[in-house]
């Protein structure tokens, strides 16, 4: 009789353990990004550089003897998508957490869903304050804000006296979050956009976006969209005589934007929230290049990202140790404090979110190819 409850607890035990994602030999993790549409280079970016290295860790046996899974669905960077793609990784396929989602208006409407459902979100492609303020204790952000990011580029545009700055941003969240981080590091200097203008997401409708903002005779533009709609308006930009310098967040899809402007893009700068990819003197950017090298791909900031991001979740369910939960995961997350991952460190604590503060500058040179 003993017996029989030991094994009907056993069992009850074990179940538990794989609704959330989690058995003997896998953890199973859910990710919801474009692989369609005209951001698909962002999210395959994000998808690659994460399976690269959690293929690493699933060779040498994976985490406390278990693999790691990542279920990719494609929601074409629509947020609709990414709300059923949520429900579903959540109910149906029962991850253990979520990680590595690509967009602000993405995550946005997965926001209510993974929270009342009570699942772990790692390391979003975005850096967009709703993740941030107020703190959820289930979000863990890697990279630096997108106020970060507009801070650095208006640092270095008014130390340069560089005041006439416009901004051309994407008609929902993320544009929103970029343009009021934007507005908020002027208002710390006295300044305010001398003009705004919007594109529609997943759209290349720039025209009346550039009789707008041409208006105003800008000398710099802060762009808040992603890599399609940002490459028409720097192209028709030009083409009508305006001559401003062309500033991206990290967001925008740095590669993307290069191969899309081609020898147009050169003098294009875009802030990043990662190391230069190609510095092999940064450890983490190290072992990234080895395993690029490995799938013969070439390397770049959004693989590196993801890449980045996944040595995060593997720390953070290493320390949670083979009896893993949510919970447990979540408190050995907060363990992670000026931890150096090679060169980027990140830094967890209770009401803290945001991982990293790291924002370097880059300017698109001669080939699609990069400079500091």
């Amino acid at each position: 009789m003993i017996r029989t409850i030991l094994a009907v607890a056993a069992l009850a035990i074990a179940g538990a353990a794989t609704a959330q994602g989690v058995n003997e030999s896998q953890i199973l993790l859910g990710q919801s990004v474009a692989l369609s549409g005209p951001a698909q280079d962002l999210g395959k970016d994000m998808q690659l550089g994460a399976t690269l290295y959690f293929n690493q860790v699933n060779a040498k046996g994976g985490v406390n003897g278990r693999r790691i899974v990542l279920k990719t669905l494609d929601d074409g960077y629509e947020p609709a998508r990414a709300a059923e793609n949520t429900k579903k990784l959540i109910n149906d396929d029962k991850v253990f957490a979520l990680f590595g989602y690509v967009g602000t208006p993405t995550s946005a409407a997965s926001l209510p869903i993974f929270t009342e459902a009570h699942v772990p979100f790692v390391g979003p492609f975005t850096g967009a304050e709703l993740l941030r303020n107020p703190v959820n204790p289930l979000i863990f952000n890697v990279r630096a804000s997108y106020f970060d990011e507009t801070e650095a580029i208006v640092q270095h545009l008014t130390a340069m006296s560089v005041n006439k700055i416009a901004v051309f941003y994407q008609n929902d969240a993320y544009g929103l979050a970029g343009l009021a981080g934007v507005e908020r590091a002027l208002k710390k200097r006295n300044l305010e956009v001398v003009a705004k203008a919007t594109v529609e997401r997943n759209t290349v409708e720039v025209k009346k976006a550039i009789a707008d903002i041409n208006k105003a005779g800008p000398q710099a533009v802060v762009m808040i969209s992603a890599y399609k709609s940002c490459a028409a308006f720097i192209r028709e930009m030009k083409k009508a005589g305006a001559n401003p310098t062309f500033w991206n967040v990290s967001f925008v899809g740095s590669s993307a934007l290069a191969k899309e402007l081609d020898q147009e893009g050169r003098g294009v700068q875009i802030s990043q929230v990662v190391p230069f990819p190609w510095d092999g003197s940064v450890p983490v950017v190290r072992e990234y290049q080895r395993a690029m090298a490995e799938a013969k791909a070439q390397p770049g900031f959004g693989t590196l990202e993801g890449f980045i991001a996944a040595k995060v979740m593997v720390e953070g369910l290493r320390r949670a140790g083979k009896k893993l939960d949510r919970e447990g995961f979540i408190r050995a997350m907060e363990s992670i404090q000026d931890v150096d991952f090679g060169g980027f460190k990140v830094s967890y604590g209770p009401g803290r979110r945001s991982g990293s503060q790291f924002v370097d500058l880059t300017i698109i040179s001669k080939d699609q190819k990069f400079v500091r």
